[in-house]
């Protein structure tokens, strides 16, 4: 009797865990520093709040819209160079916050770079790790990856909390020295003929049509919706409970996003597009209803429904948009990066009257519930987009049989 291994997938390969851990300790530098910019911009350089808002924009964007140059840039130097152009760009940003402290200009042109280093990165990042690896593979990966990204920014802030104020010097430092060893570990990463970029697209399972929804569309309403949650449930915990219960919120969100994304995967990736949509966005809209309740219960409850939601929306977006193309792998993350921004600039467009209206009227809760409205609504618009540009397709091909039958 031979002995018994385990089961293949559920191994890393080496550079696929290097580049997992890596996620972890790039965004645990990230965001022990991103989350206070506003705090350092508005209080230690003095710009107004305003100017802020504009610069903070300008980098969220660069960040989000600038994905799409990672596919061209990974098709002209390759994924391992693009990721180390990538980091180079972002230890050169975090390095010269150092003598930014003192210069708004430097400070400012040091979060501009950081947020084009992570447009290029995380696009190269996402093909490697998936680059030569069986599509069965792809959901344990990205969600994997997905865990280690969540994992870092959760203790990013807690950690950077004694130095943020007291000593920015000495932490951006240190951020800097971290993100240069990260980068030192890519240089001996294989190349890519280790790990193609580029897979065949699957073809459709015969008599299970694929669903017409497209991924793009889809990831943006995914993150339109997601991110009233995201900007401002702090707005409306902290008065009804307490900054501290808040920040237990999000630790506890953040810890059930690590864990639950890789127990999910496989189910995630059984589902159908449509069937995910029904998952997804019902989580919300129950997660949107629990906090309009308000207290202590209907906040934890209802953070922990949105998890929910955002894991099956968010990694099965991803591996739609994989199944469906043909480019390579860079140029799809680097898509849907541009959809995420797409979606999270329209939330905070929207998100804003609409908490000011709800507050205009004297009941904040009335906000919850009309994004629970809209999570209703949005996948059922959705799927009916989608069957109607299924028939627009499907009718021109019945006509043109028709005639060439007995026309």
């Amino acid at each position: 009797m031979s002995a018994e291994q385990p089961p293949h997938k559920w191994r890393f390969t080496t550079p696929q865990g290097f580049l997992l851990g890596g996620s972890f300790l790039i965004t645990l530098g990230s965001f022990a520093v991103l989350p206070y910019m506003s705090v350092l911009l508005h209080q230690r350089l003095g710009l107004g709040l305003g100017t802020v808002g504009v610069v903070l924009a300008v980098a969220s964007l660069i960040q989000f819209a600038g994905g799409v140059v990672a596919g061209p840039v990974a098709a002209r130097i390759g994924l391992r160079r693009s990721m180390l152009v990538a980091l180079a760009l972002r230890t050169a940003g975090f390095g010269s916050f150092v003598p930014g402290l003192t210069s708004p200009v430097l400070a400012i042109g040091a979060l501009l770079l950081v947020s084009a280093g992570a447009a290029l990165y995380l696009p190269a990042n996402k093909a490697y790790l998936v680059g030569g690896s069986p599509d069965a593979d792809r959901p344990r990966l990205l969600s994997a990856s997905g865990s280690a990204f969540n994992a870092g920014m959760a203790l990013g802030p807690p950690a950077a909390a004694p130095l943020v104020m007291g000593s920015p010097g000495v932490l951006f430092t240190c951020v800097a020295g971290l993100f240069a060893l990260v980068g030192v570990g890519h240089a001996f990463l294989p190349r890519e003929e280790a790990h193609p970029e580029t897979d065949a697209s699957p073809e459709p399972t015969p008599g299970e049509p694929r669903s017409r929804l497209s991924p793009f569309l889809v990831t943006v309403v995914s993150v339109y919706a997601f991110m009233f949650f995201q900007h401002y449930l702090a707005l409306y915990a902290v008065p009804r409970t307490s900054a501290g219960f808040y920040g237990v919120v999000l630790m506890g969100y953040a810890a059930l996003l690590v864990v639950a994304q890789p127990l999910l995967a496989e189910w995630i990736a059984a589902l159908s597009y449509p069937a995910a949509l029904r998952w997804g966005f019902g989580a919300m809209a129950a997660g949107m209803a629990a906090i309009a309740g308000g207290g202590h219960a209907g906040i934890a409850v209802g953070g922990a429904l949105l998890c929910v939601g955002e894991i099956v929306l968010f990694l099965k977006n991803d591996l739609e948009a994989l199944a469906r193309s043909s480019a390579p792998p860079a140029t799809v993350f680097g898509r849907q990066r541009l959809a995420a921004g797409i979606g999270a600039f329209a939330s905070g467009v929207v998100g804003g009257q609409l908490y000011a209206a709800a507050e205009s009227a004297g009941s904040a809760r009335a906000f919850w519930v009309v994004v629970c409205l809209q999570c209703l609504l949005l996948p059922v618009l959705l799927m009916y987009g989608g069957r109607r540009t299924a028939r627009g397709r499907s009718e021109p091909r019945a006509e043109t049989a028709s005639r060439l039958g007995g026309g």
